[in-house]
């Protein structure tokens, strides 16, 4: 009985592995989790993992306001549990333990927070007035944080990036907030440039047909190349034809979705930067992305540009040269936390120079992965203090300081955040990052990309469903509030959306 047991989960294990639509992944998965007693593990509110008391007392007192329609009650309880991780019900282990889905307290709790938000929002003016409510939601948004989508380097398996974001895309899950580095740079400029409309035909497969053979001639011309860097015009054909000839500040106008792409100093003295519509709103998106794909040795480094006063080009930090992002910033997880009160991180990495090398820390709980954290943090500081040895007797070598920068610049950042998706493949020979891709191998490695994201569609939906609610509120009223500044109706917020029936 064991034995047919064990090989029912694996044949369940295998249908994940190879399915080809979401709808079959997670029928594969809830059945996975029948099997091995997770859904009965789900069900029951007990584990050490998080504060499950707190959270059901926090749930029941919800929802008695809710019951007796004691606005005041409600407002003064969300008043004070509006905050990220709360309970530990975020931490990613307990989002791991099962195949689909985790405790559904977890859930419960998520969805009654939720329609509390909505009902406040909602709620007659002369109950609670509208300055009050704005007050509110604005300390609330501050205090839960938000959430960012980071797409890390990769070369030519960028692709993958394709998969995970038509995933998101295709279950309203999507951050508004996405960076890129190198490969990923021309993802997140694509996703911020592009309507819903415009990223729908995008996704379709004839179109990455079509990429996959525009692709394939570019890098034709790349190899055929004899010299040992190429031509910027090159890549600045391809760019242009994937990423509009927009700034941040206006790409931004357009989507509502912030991009922020990572660029190295071409030069020792200079610093790493992340541009977006705050740091550099007129600088042009598509320079941007040139500067973070000019892979040091294959492509040289680029000047960024911007729009003047009169709406014409002309050359940004002029005196200043920039090259592929990934090699400073691959995943700028404390640039997007200053900037945009981002404190919750969902990753896309592709990038195969560090993929053997990092895993998953919410894999696993416990003092195996403290460990492993430990010797990650004592190994990077080991090389911080090599360098500075290294370059105290190399100071009349800058181009060697300059590669030894790079190097250990690469080898002490943190590559992982608090939801990782990785490829199936952890090995990809990195000299070829610039190889041929088929058309098949294009759909493929994009289908590799849905295919990892599946497992974490419902972590991701649970984690940023209250973020997400309270940014749509959030736009909801600054119309309002714009309107009443104007003299203007105030339109109210939107009808409530409640659960749907499991």
């Amino acid at each position: 009985m064991i034995r047919t047991k064990r090989a029912k989960l694996k044949a369940c294990e295998r249908e994940m592995r190879e399915a080809q639509s979401y709808e079959a992944w997670s029928e594969a998965a809830r059945t996975h989790d029948d099997l091995s007693g997770m859904t009965r593990w789900k069900q029951m509110d007990q584990t050490h993992m998080y504060d499950h008391v707190a959270i059901r007392a926090r749930l029941d007192r919800l929802r008695a306001h809710r019951a007796r329609h004691d606005y005041h009650g409600l407002l003064f309880s969300l008043n004070e549990g509006i905050h990220g991780n709360i309970g530990g019900m975020g931490k990613a282990s307990l989002h791991a333990r099962a195949r689909f889905g985790t405790k559904q307290l977890v859930q419960d709790y998520t969805y009654e927070i939720c329609d509390a938000l909505e009902l406040i929002a909602n709620v007659d003016e002369a109950v609670i007035p509208f300055s009050e409510k704005l007050d509110f939601f604005k300390r609330a948004s501050h205090c839960y944080g938000r959430t960012a989508l980071m797409l890390s380097g990769g070369g030519a398996l960028g692709h993958f990036h394709a998969g995970v974001v038509q995933s998101l895309v295709e279950h309203d899950i999507l951050p508004s907030i996405i960076s890129g580095s190198s490969a990923g740079s021309i993802n997140a400029a694509v996703i911020g440039c592009s309507t819903p409309a415009e990223l729908q035909r995008l996704f379709e497969p004839t179109h990455f047909a079509r990429e996959a053979a525009e692709e394939a001639r570019f890098l034709d011309n790349i190899l055929g190349h004899r010299t040992a860097q190429i031509d910027v015009h090159e890549l600045e054909e391809l760019v242009a034809r994937l990423v509009p000839d927009l700034t941040f500040a206006e790409a931004y106008a357009r989507t509502g979705v912030s991009i922020n792409i990572s660029i190295a100093p071409a030069e020792l003295q200079q610093a790493s930067r992340l541009l977006n519509a705050i740091t550099s709103p007129n600088v042009f998106v598509r320079k941007a992305v040139m500067a973070s794909c000019a892979v040091p040795g294959v492509f040289p480094a680029v000047s960024l540009a911007a729009k003047n006063v009169h709406g014409d080009s002309q050359p940004y930090l002029p005196s200043l040269k920039w090259i592929d992002g990934s090699v400073s910033d691959d995943l700028p997880a404390k640039r997007l936390g200053r900037l945009y009160g981002v404190n919750h991180y969902v990753a896309s990495q592709i990038n195969p120079v560090v993929l053997p090398f990092i895993r998953d820390p919410g894999a696993s709980d416990g003092l195996g992965s403290a460990a492993m954290g430990l010797v990650r943090s004592l190994a990077r500081e080991s090389i911080r203090s090599a360098q500075k040895s290294a370059q105290r007797y190399s100071r009349q070598l800058p181009r060697f300081n300059m590669l030894l920068s790079m190097a250990t610049s690469i080898a002490v950042q943190t590559y992982t955040a608090d939801i990782n998706i990785f490829p199936g493949f952890r090995y990809f020979d990195p000299t070829k990052l610039l190889s041929h891709l088929s058309e098949s191998e294009v759909i493929e490695l994009m289908m590799e990309g849905k295919r990892s994201t599946w497992p974490k569609i419902e972590t991701i939906r649970v984690c940023t469903r209250i973020s997400r609610t309270l940014d749509r509120i959030r736009r909801d009223f600054k119309q309002q509030e714009h309107a009443r500044l104007n003299g203007q109706a105030a339109p109210r917020h939107g009808s409530a959306k409640r659960r749907k029936a499991a």
